[in-house]
């Protein structure tokens, strides 16, 4: 007699297969698409743990529930140099990954049919598991989290998500309505699928679940069928809140890194006025935990699909002095890297332009984690050029700035060295809270 688990594992087994996922065309590239590549890069949360940069080159990453692998190919156009290894249980997927990567041009990975459970019959160790959209599908979150922490190397680092009960409530309930009426007794396909448009459109439009939930021009086509089942029709999908990560993370005996999209996770951006907040919370807010401040954020704005997070072993999180804090000593033994995401023609070409016409550099055109404009005045964009090549002293950035600018246009006495420092330091502290520039602090 089978379990109920190894049943739902046949049935997502089972609807994979007939419908890979994602439908992604074979010759999409995601070159144009900085946000995702930053996400997908080690650099970034290695930076957010540990303050340092880390060379991608060499790097062992494995992508759990690759699907049809468009994510593997992400992870191959973000960390230049490492080895891409693509598990997942269905089979056409594995198939459709392994010709993506070939397509690309990318000989250095390796697809797998293998569930989670059987990792260590790989025999690798990973500095990095991306985790996208599978964990909510087990019963057991600590479990699944285990399995990927015994191909983890000490200092690796676990991507991964879970579905939020609160922001996808709606659609949940949608999925029992179907379940109850026998859509997903089986593999939903195509009858299904059409029943589900159907019952929809035959809805009063101010229907509560009609109103949060369907949009008839995204359900319809190729895309639309995928939408469908991914939304409507989904076996296992199930919901969760930060809460609930935070449980299964100590469950596992892991440590919580950051939010992916960590600058979109803001509790103190929900409110009007930030620095003059009510005095109640102006007192409070400021001393509750990292898991308080996200519980708080999704219960008062639930804006998010996806508890998107990075974490890794217990005990790796080395303790820093945030940026923030730095004393000019500190600052003076810095060394500034530009993250790698930003090293493309089009940025360096841009770049030069701005600084060449005298324009204000639009360096949130080429990476933006929220939606907000971010300029440099193009005689401190000049300080960006040594970054395309190479990190560099923050001394060196400074001299460099007292190059461009000897005179201060005012007085029109030579640039003071303290004033140079100043100005730079002020360009770098902006910089890296967006998430555009590394410091690390050189002993």
């Amino acid at each position: 007699m089978t379990s109920p688990a190894s049943d739902l594992l046949d049935k997502i087994r089972q609807q994979f297969d007939t419908s890979p996922y994602p439908r992604v065309p074979l010759d999409k590239s995601p070159k144009d698409d900085p946000n995702l590549l930053y996400i997908h890069n080690l650099v970034t949360p290695y930076y957010l743990r540990n303050q340092k940069f880390i060379d991608t080159k060499g790097k062992v990453i494995l992508d759990a529930g690759c699907g049809t692998g468009y994510k593997s190919l992400v992870l191959a156009e973000a960390n230049p140099g490492a080895k891409i290894v693509g598990i997942d249980i269905s089979e056409e997927s594995i198939k459709l990954a392994q010709q993506r990567l070939e397509h690309h041009g990318f000989d250095n990975a390796e697809f797998h049919v293998l569930p989670i459970q059987e990792l260590p019959k790989l025999d690798y160790q990973f500095d990095y598991i991306n985790c996208d959209e599978l964990l909510y599908l087990f019963p057991d979150l600590a479990a699944a989290l285990q399995a990927m922490i015994s191909v983890l190397k000490p200092n690796g680092i676990i991507r991964s998500n879970l579905h939020s009960s609160i922001q996808r409530f709606t659609y949940f309930r949608a999925q029992r309505v179907f379940r109850m009426m026998g859509l997903m007794d089986e593999n939903p396909e195509d009858l299904e699928m059409e029943i589900v448009v159907e019952t929809m459109k035959a809805l009063k439009d101010n229907v509560d679940l009609k109103a949060k939930t369907w949009n008839s021009n995204k359900y319809e086509g190729e895309n639309g069928k995928e939408r469908i089942l991914m939304n409507y029709l989904f076996q296992g999908d199930k919901g969760y809140t930060v809460s609930d990560m935070f449980m299964a993370l100590k469950a596992a005996n892991l440590e919580f890194i950051s939010m992916v999209n960590w600058r979109q996770w803001d509790l103190i951006n929900l409110f009007k006025e930030p620095d003059n907040l009510p005095a109640f919370l102006g007192m409070s807010l400021p001393e509750i935990s990292i898991e308080e401040r996200l519980q708080l954020f999704e219960l008062i704005n639930p804006i998010h699909r996806l508890i998107d997070f990075w974490c890794g072993h217990s005990n790796q999180v080395q303790t820093f002095l945030p940026v923030s804090q730095w004393a000019d000593s500190d600052w003076r033994l810095a060394k500034v890297s530009l993250h790698p995401q930003l090293k493309t023609r089009n940025f360096q070409e841009e770049l030069v332009a701005c600084i060449t016409e005298f324009r204000i550099f639009p360096i949130s055109n080429y990476l933006s984690l929220v939606e907000e404009f971010v300029g440099i005045d193009s005689s401190l964009a000049f300080c960006l050029i040594p970054l395309l090549e190479q990190p560099q002293p923050m001394k060196f950035l400074v001299e460099r700035w007292k190059q461009f600018r000897p005179l201060d246009p005012i007085t029109l006495k030579p640039t003071d060295e303290e004033q140079a420092f100043q100005m730079v330091q002020q360009l770098l502290l902006m910089l890296e809270s967006f998430g555009y520039l590394m410091l690390e602090h050189q002993s």
